[in-house]
């Protein structure tokens, strides 16, 4: 039951992290950019898809470094497998405040210019996964304390470093592939989809940060400060 809730909160979380405003946007420009002068719906299909593919293969790829360097080292495990409620604690309440806002943080990763994605572009299908590789690796602030301050510890905590960053992975990729979708029917429908999205990740995103806070608060309370009975 405990791995299963896991699942679904790894899906959540990169559902949470593919509709944030950053990823958002970078993840509509992209395939847009990679589709236009395309005319066939099913070659917009195929680039968002690919697109999304080369996201979750960097997701899975980061998930089983991190979690598989922490993991192998067995000092650092057995010190994160017996203390992790102790941590988890501050590290979910310092996630759920950036979620909040109430912590701004600059943006992490790579930037990409014009000339560099043109290339990619240039790469056709290849490029298409080329750069959703690359694109997962754009931290903003949000997208960074999803994956790092919630997925992370998620997957440590079951030592899993490959499936439930796959999960995330998925989640991260369903939003992108239905945008595909959109790019292939019509700019205008993408553009409704696209503020009706925008809305549902501010709140979303909230209802996310203030269970983040309080369970983080609890684990504190509970576990770092051992205050409980």
């Amino acid at each position: 039951m405990a791995f299963l809730l896991s699942f679904f909160s790894a899906f959540w979380l990169g559902i949470l992290t593919s509709v944030s405003p950053c990823p958002l946007a970078s993840n509509v420009a992209a395939i847009s950019y990679l589709s236009r002068e395309t005319e066939h719906p099913a070659r917009m299909l195929l680039t968002g898809f690919l697109y999304s593919l080369g996201r979750v293969i960097t997701y899975v790829a980061l998930g089983v470094l991190i979690t598989g360097s922490l993991l192998n080292i067995p000092e650092v495990a057995f010190f994160l497998q017996s203390r992790m409620n102790q941590f988890l604690g501050p590290v979910l309440v310092l996630t759920g405040a950036i979620l909040l806002e109430w912590i701004r943080l600059g943006s992490l990763g790579f930037v990409f210019s014009e000339k560099g994605v043109s290339w990619i572009r240039s790469l056709g299908n290849l490029g298409a996964l080329i750069l959703g590789l690359l694109f997962a690796l754009s931290f903003c602030p949000v997208s960074a304390a999803l994956f790092f301050g919630s997925l992370i510890p998620l997957s440590v905590k079951h030592c899993s470093g490959v499936v439930l960053p796959l999960i995330y992975g998925i989640g991260t990729a369903l939003p992108v592939f239905v945008f595909g979708l959109l790019v292939a029917l019509s700019a205008g429908v993408m553009a409704k989809a696209f503020h009706k999205v925008s809305q549902f990740e501010l709140w979303a995103r909230r209802i996310t940060g203030v269970i983040f806070l309080f369970i983080g608060i609890y684990f504190t309370l509970a576990y770092t400060l051992g205050l409980k009975e």
